[in-house]
């Protein structure tokens, strides 16, 4: 079992920058790749972005490439999300997922969630 924590939320302005982190309790041969999501008030949660442990392949969702970057620290088991630019719309709570397959943006290709942490970005 594998477990997440993320960090880094908060309460920022718009234009502001955030970096939320997820660490993982083990390195496993079971996760391959790891993620963001986020869920927005009242809607369903999307794919931020994705990328394997391995290589370091990234993926986007297209609304937030160039605002938002993924990135790996296979040292301490982790990811970092940096984002900024920051709107309103980014308003949700950001999730870290973890998987084996290297493929796929849907909720079902990932095995491991964290609880998640609430960004806040006031107008």
């Amino acid at each position: 079992q594998v477990r997440l924590v993320e960090s880094g939320g908060g309460l920022v302005q718009a234009g502001d920058s955030l970096r939320l982190s997820c660490t993982a309790s083990a390195r496993t041969f079971s996760v391959n790749r790891m993620a963001w999501f986020r869920r927005r008030p009242g809607k369903e949660p999307e794919f931020l972005a994705s990328i394997t442990l391995a290589g370091g392949r990234t993926s986007y969702r297209d609304a937030v490439k160039g605002r938002f970057a993924i990135s790996r620290d296979n040292a301490q088991n982790g990811i970092y999300l940096q984002m900024n630019n920051l709107i309103p719309e980014d308003t949700a709570v950001y999730y870290c997922a973890a998987g084996r397959g290297v493929v796929g943006q849907q909720q079902s290709a990932f095995d491991y969630w964290g609880q998640g942490t609430q960004v806040t970005v006031s107008s």
